[in-house]
């Protein structure tokens, strides 16, 4: 009997989120990239993902490629069901480099806080300063929208948790395997007008 079944609970629900526009895009131009919104049709460049962000861990057991493909298929449908729930208004978009797909941005907007829910790169996208620049616009985002700050969850031993801290986010509270990391704007971050006219159309780095 085959260990994987197709992705028939995976639904992207967009809800009013769908008419909210996403970030602009300013210091991440510069390396073409762009958001969509995320369709049905992404499932498997999504599972794909989120197998590469947990590579490490299952380099340590010894299971067969079946067996991890599809511990990966039910932790990546439990972790999307998960956010569904809790995240209902959230925009969930695809990045793309040249209309080409490379990776996720899961944000919700509230009045005091934008939380990013998830963000990851494929593997080949990490380590080239993309990531450090779609923070830069996040967090340039949310300084325009008025928000307090950025909220994310980070494993400790996520290797990105250095970058997080050079780009100001800090420990707001230990959440056991995750530290809960707050950004807050300074006056220096707030912008002096909207950039809005340079937008770009379209958690591992």
């Amino acid at each position: 009997m085959a260990l994987l079944r197709p992705l028939t609970m995976i639904t992207f629900e967009n809800k009013g989120a769908s008419m909210t526009a996403p970030p602009s895009l300013h210091h991440a131009a510069r390396h073409g990239i762009g958001f969509r919104e995320i369709t049905d049709q992404d499932k498997m460049f999504l599972l794909s993902l989120y197998r590469s962000t947990r590579e490490a861990e299952l380099a340590q057991v010894d299971w067969s490629d079946e067996e991890k493909q599809a511990f990966c298929k039910m932790q990546f449908e439990a972790q999307h069901s998960h956010y569904q729930q809790h995240y209902p208004d959230a925009l969930w978009l695809m990045i793309e480099q040249a209309q080409a797909p490379i990776g996720r941005l899961y944000l919700e907007r509230w009045p005091n806080e934008h939380r990013i829910i998830d963000i990851a790169l494929t593997p080949d996208a990490r380590g080239r300063g993309i990531g450090t620049d779609l923070l830069r616009d996040l967090q340039n985002a949310a300084a325009v929208d008025g928000a307090r700050g950025i909220g994310i969850h980070v494993e400790k031993a996520n290797p990105a948790m250095a970058l997080y801290h050079r780009l100001g986010f800090a420990k707001r509270e230990d959440k056991g395997v995750y530290d809960l990391l707050f950004w807050a704007p300074t006056e220096a971050d707030q912008p002096a007008s909207d950039p809005a006219g340079d937008q770009v159309n379209t958690a591992s780095y």
